[in-house]
């Protein structure tokens, strides 16, 4: 398993997919980018976003609410919600 990828519970857990307004019926994957360094975190997720099946979600955890990565997410026309709990930000990820 990749050792940076959220555990599979977290991005298949209902509760967190309400609170984040992400589909409950969509397939969901998850990255955890909390220890890369700028702007790895960027890049990644936009990477990993391109190589999803358009009705996938991608759950991204970090230490930082990602504002830098929102206009980007604009830009493509992605839909995104950010919940911070526990010193962390997830952010669920999906095409409009």
């Amino acid at each position: 398993m990749d050792p940076t990828a959220v555990e599979g519970t977290d991005a298949l857990d209902p509760d967190l997919r309400e609170s984040l307004d992400a589909p409950a019926d969509a397939p969901a994957e998850g990255i955890d980018v909390r220890d890369a360094p700028a702007p790895k975190p960027l890049t990644r997720t936009l990477e990993t976003l391109e190589s999803l099946p358009a009705e996938t979600v991608l759950l991204q955890r970090n230490d930082r609410v990602p504002v830098h990565l929102f206009d980007r997410l604009d830009e493509r026309g992605y839909r995104y919600e950010t919940l911070e709990r526990d010193g962390e930000a997830l952010t669920a990820i999906r095409r409009e």
